[in-house]
């Protein structure tokens, strides 16, 4: 049996999130070697922020507080009052979202560890985080200082956003639900879209998500319609919902971006994770430091392999996954 705790702080019970902290399960998260209880830890991507996240462990928690002081002072913003109390169209911008989830992730996960004795060597055989949120399991095995992680994180926001103003072109991305069965068609059937678009249009499947097999394509507007059109019409997915980004994430319109990154991850010292972290781009764990600049680089244009990921960790005994930060 698969157990899946929460500590995410979903918008509709913003004010119930310190009591959901201190109800969480903390005695006998420990021994996560034994046969009945290893675990996982995952981190949310972009599309989870909303405006008020965070905001009662910051006014409650000093450890939680902490982190959104860091923030700020790392970035020359005042990045707490847009997330606590600024207008949701400018924490929707990528620049904004993208160190602002990675805040209200770590101070989720801060309070757990300062005040209620969460230790994550101890407790934890893996971490994941979902795109974005891979920076966030780097800071917490301790591979990537927050400092690092909050810098990181903006400039990779920034540098998006700088390759969407430059397309030229509306882009998008959309998520759809998919058939087991269907799943070795998938790719092949998006890019059969791609290749008959008009010049400029351009589709891309980004991310594998879940046991439901969610899946998410990216492109250009045009584009992302087309080919949910024609899966839908093919039977091949269903249920297309446009997802509230404002960037093409993990696709090859992203190339820019992560050339950015590139440069951004050189000098970025890395140490090996406390805790084994599993790649996005391989559902692998990393296996060293010297990796993680590439991987991380390579992130920004490559499909999330998430469903992997949590199968990966799944064939090796772990029954029980815990969740950190904001949902929608």
């Amino acid at each position: 049996m698969i157990a899946l705790y929460s500590c995410l702080l979903p918008r509709s019970c913003v004010q119930k999130s310190c009591n959901n902290l201190q109800a969480f399960p903390t005695r006998n998260l420990k021994t996560p070697g034994s046969e009945k209880s290893r675990r996982a830890i995952l981190f949310p991507g972009q599309g989870a922020q909303y405006v008020g996240m965070g905001k009662d462990l910051y006014l409650s928690y000093p450890s939680a507080r902490r982190v959104f002081e860091e923030a700020d002072e790392t970035l020359g913003m005042n990045l707490s009052k847009l997330i606590f109390d600024g207008q949701q169209k400018d924490l929707m911008m990528t620049q904004n979202a993208q160190p602002a989830i990675l805040a209200t992730s770590i101070a989720t996960f801060k309070v757990l560890e300062s005040e209620y004795g969460f230790d994550i060597a101890s407790s934890c055989v893996y971490a994941l985080g979902h795109s974005l949120g891979e920076y966030s399991a780097l800071v917490v095995t301790k591979s990537l200082s927050l400092h690092d992680a909050f810098r990181l994180v903006r400039r990779r926001g920034e540098a998006m956003a700088d390759t969407v103003s430059q397309l030229g072109v509306k882009t998008a991305m959309s998520a759809l639900i998919v058939r087991e069965e269907n799943l070795p068609k998938l790719r092949g059937a998006i890019n059969e879209v791609c290749s008959t678009l008009p010049e400029g249009e351009f589709v891309e499947l980004a991310n594998l998500n879940s046991k439901s097999f969610q899946a998410v394509i990216s492109g250009t507007s045009f584009g992302v319609d087309q080919a949910s059109r024609v899966l839908q019409s093919k039977r091949l997915a269903a249920r297309a919902v446009d997802l509230p980004v404002s960037a093409p994430f993990h696709c090859k319109l992203m190339q820019p971006a992560a050339d950015n990154m590139q440069a951004a991850l050189k000098g970025v010292k890395f140490e090996k994770p406390i805790v084994d972290v599993i790649s996005n781009v391989n559902a692998s764990p990393i296996s060293s430091a010297d990796d993680i600049p590439s991987l991380l680089e390579r992130q920004v244009t490559s499909t999330v392999q998430w469903q992997r990921s949590i199968k990966y960790c799944r064939e090796r005994g772990v029954n029980s996954f815990i969740l950190f930060g904001p949902a929608r």
